[in-house]
């Protein structure tokens, strides 16, 4: 609490260094003798315009370079429309919701190179564009997958997750990601016997199993999530060919048997949103002429192994 209260007079007491400076400035008579890399860089308009004393600095995290600016500039404009902030106001208080290092690229900008708090925010989202997130299509919802020992409701949690990256995401692509993802195991087994046409619907048959599952556990410590329950492989494999594989790990492959390919994910989706352009390909001769690719629109990879449309 202590350290709270300690930031917020931090930032308070910028805004005020802000209006000191204007009017020790406008205290000196030979402005012109005034040296470029000591003046703001907001106009004469905006420096001369007093912020009103009942004003409070926004209460929200420093950007500190590390993630997305328009979630910062977003989360800053959300904060002063509750106010009613004047646009003055609004060129005044963001540098005051910047770290140190952020700071130095304020500092950086040209003396009266700002007009309003949209050429400040165009400025602010130019320098820090690298930092966006980086735009993710259902396509990749088809990576992620139960992993072995992972419970129903971890697995459909980090799923959910995963989806809040997607944008313009089509109902079916999600449950068919959802699908291809699970293991063999109750839940997977009950899906073909009723078709799923809803999030709704998939979100409330995933509780009921989550349920019956938690509960076996209870019942059973050593209850296995697995369905059907499979024998203990160390009794079928010789001892010395155990100890030749000893140092390889085990993969898994016993997921839910693929319902749907990604070429029909790619075909739903391709008409809901927006897909970046593939990307150029040095050797578009080489691979077979039979697999054809609808994402690049040329031979040699099928749609199904296409390695973008996966990612």
């Amino acid at each position: 609490m202590r350290k709270e209260i300690k930031r917020r007079r931090e930032l308070e007491g910028k805004l005020l260094k802000l209006e000191s400076d204007l009017r020790s400035r406008n205290r000196r008579t030979a402005r012109k003798d005034i040296p470029l890399g000591g003046e703001d860089p907001f106009i004469e308009h905006i420096m001369q315009a007093k912020v009103s004393r009942n004003f409070k600095i926004p209460d929200m995290s420093l950007y500190d370079e590390m993630t997305d600016p328009k979630h910062h500039l977003s989360n800053f404009k959300s904060q002063m429309f509750l106010v009613d902030a004047s646009d003055v106001t609004h060129c005044k208080a963001f540098p005051t919701t910047l770290t140190k290092s952020a700071m130095k690229w304020f500092d950086s900008l040209s003396p009266r190179s700002v007009t309003t708090f949209n050429d400040l925010a165009i400025k602010f989202l130019t320098r820090f564009s690298i930092q966006k997130d980086k735009v993710k299509h259902a396509s990749s919802l088809l990576g992620v997958k139960q992993e072995i020992g992972e419970s129903l409701r971890d697995y459909v949690e980090r799923f959910n997750k995963a989806c809040l990256d997607i944008q313009n995401f089509s109902t079916e692509a999600v449950i068919m990601g959802l699908v291809n993802g699970l293991r063999e195991g109750l839940f997977s087994h009950s899906i073909p016997k009723s078709y799923l046409t809803s999030l709704n619907e998939v979100q409330e048959r995933a509780e009921k199993y989550i349920n019956i599952e938690e509960n076996a556990r209870l019942r059973e410590p050593n209850f296995r999530q697995t369905y059907p329950y499979q024998t203990r492989e160390k009794e079928k494999v010789p001892k010395k060919k155990e100890e030749y594989n000893s140092e390889k790990p085990r993969r898994y492959h016993n997921y839910t048997l693929l319902r749907v390919f990604l070429v029909d994910v790619y075909r739903e989706i391709c008409h809901t949103e927006k897909l970046p352009p593939p990307r150029p390909i040095k050797h578009k001769n080489g691979g077979s002429c039979a697999e054809y690719c609808e994402y690049y629109n040329l031979y040699g990879h099928s749609t199904n192994d296409c390695y973008d449309l996966k990612m």
